[in-house]
């Protein structure tokens, strides 16, 4: 069982919803992310997205593109984003690590030598945004010895067909996209994303998270009270961008617990 399968095991039986932050990797730099990743936990995440910088992130609003590229003129590459991950597991073994990015990094590492670090620093699960399943099945394949959960986006217009085909792929649980648009959207139909989510799970065994446009309290108990994990960027990558450097980690704890809050007095 993987780190991710334990969490949502030990959530299930407390009846609570996943909080999954995300947010880019050298943003506002390196030496920012490991205060910042144990933060989030001590104050109620319980699985942490890492964003990859990449130069072309399309499926990202205008406020993760812009952490993207203050990490790359930090020069942060995928190779910083594993070591980060390798110096948390240092500290923290619990907590699951999830790596999101775009196809491009990966591909220039090369498939293997990625999944090989991946399971020597102690990544939990890979969302490749840009693979679709049928190209994704290689690093599907190259993960599954090592227990890395690959992780998949099912968006509104997601077809039931190929829900079925990322239902054979994916392990850990799969990220629905609320709305159709970009990160840091907003105005999410809650009685549509319920909606949703029934239809996924007709097909989708594992847990399904809800992600893009989750920005307060408010619209994470109200998914909160049907998903399985509520994930939140834009918004942490928001605070990370307004806040003072030395008070990042304080100002996103104190909007992780706040959204912790709100999701366990959801039910």
């Amino acid at each position: 069982m993987s780190r991710i399968d334990q969490v949502f095991t030990a959530l299930k039986a407390q009846q609570r919803c996943a909080l999954i932050p995300f947010f880019t990797v050298g943003d506002p730099d390196l030496s920012c992310c490991l205060p910042t990743m144990h933060a989030m936990v001590e104050s109620g995440a319980d699985i942490i997205e890492l964003g990859i910088p990449f130069s072309d992130p399309m499926a990202d609003g205008p406020v993760i593109q812009r952490a993207s590229e203050r990490a790359l003129k930090n020069n942060v590459r995928l190779l910083d984003v594993l070591n980060v991950v390798k110096t948390f597991r240092q500290t923290n073994t619990t907590t699951p690590i999830v790596l999101m990015g775009y196809a491009n990094p990966i591909e220039r590492m090369g498939v293997d030598a990625f999944v090989k670090t991946c399971h020597e620093v102690g990544v939990d699960g890979v969302l490749v945004v840009d693979y679709p399943p049928s190209e994704a099945r290689a690093l599907s394949q190259a993960l599954a010895p090592f227990a890395i959960d690959p992780i998949f986006l099912i968006a509104p217009t997601t077809t039931d067909e190929r829900v079925e085909e990322i239902a054979g792929l994916a392990r850990g649980y799969v990220y629905y996209v609320s709305l159709r648009g970009v990160t840091g959207a907003s105005h999410i139909d809650v009685a549509d994303v319920q909606a949703q989510l029934n239809r996924i799970r007709q097909h989708v065994t594992i847990p399904v998270g809800v992600g893009f446009g989750i920005r307060d309290g408010e619209t994470a108990k109200s998914i909160g009270r049907f998903a399985d994990a509520v994930v939140v960027g834009s918004r942490i990558v928001e605070t990370i961008e307004k806040a003072e450097k030395e008070k990042i980690p304080h100002e996103v704890g104190q909007l992780i617990h706040e959204l912790r809050q709100a999701l366990d007095n959801a039910l």
